[in-house]
């Protein structure tokens, strides 16, 4: 361990003192690791934003050429010596069976999801504990204790409870008119 009287001014400094500078360095610790997360996350998201827009012209570029693509593949069938109506026809029904194998494929993702079954489950579980739940009864001898200080201190709402109870335990009625 290090001796604290090594240090230059250690002697001048009070608890206080030490204290309010060790806060001050940690809170400008704790600034600096922010605004670092911070420019890391502005560079990571300005990649990302770089990325994605390159992508999204690299697709544009790609549905641009499609229908050259589609004009080159109709004249080569043509060179074979097939007229060029149906050679664009077969061109045409080569894109519609490849739209119908990728919607075959997507068709079948869909059918796989399922419902979140251990959610539903764990839902309909706590719903029937929720149901079932009553309220914790209060001891006899509390209600009681309840009765008396109500009778003691002329409380109206107590009285008229207990008056008025309809076939209800008087110490219930007490009880629920004091919470």
């Amino acid at each position: 361990m290090s001796d604290p009287g090594n240090y230059a001014g250690s002697t001048d400094r009070s608890i206080g003192q030490l204290v309010a500078s060790a806060t001050a360095e940690m809170s400008a610790l704790v600034h600096d690791e922010i605004a670092l997360a911070k420019a890391e996350v502005r560079q990571d998201v300005k990649r990302g934003a770089i990325g994605s827009a390159a992508f999204i012209a690299a697709g544009v570029l790609l549905l641009f050429t499609m229908p050259m693509l589609s004009f080159a593949a109709a004249y080569w069938i043509h060179s074979s010596g097939l007229g060029l109506g149906w050679c664009f026809l077969i061109v045409a029904g080569a894109f519609i069976l490849l739209a119908a194998l990728i919607a075959f494929i997507g068709l079948r993702k869909f059918k796989k999801i399922k419902p979140p079954e251990k959610s539903i489950a764990s839902a309909k579980q706590t719903a029937a504990v929720l149901q079932k739940a009553k309220p914790h009864p209060r001891p006899s001898i509390e209600a009681a204790a309840i009765i008396e200080r109500s009778a003691v201190s002329g409380s109206s709402l107590a009285k008229k409870s207990v008056e008025g109870g309809s076939g209800q335990n008087k110490a219930d009625a007490v009880a629920r008119s004091s919470t």
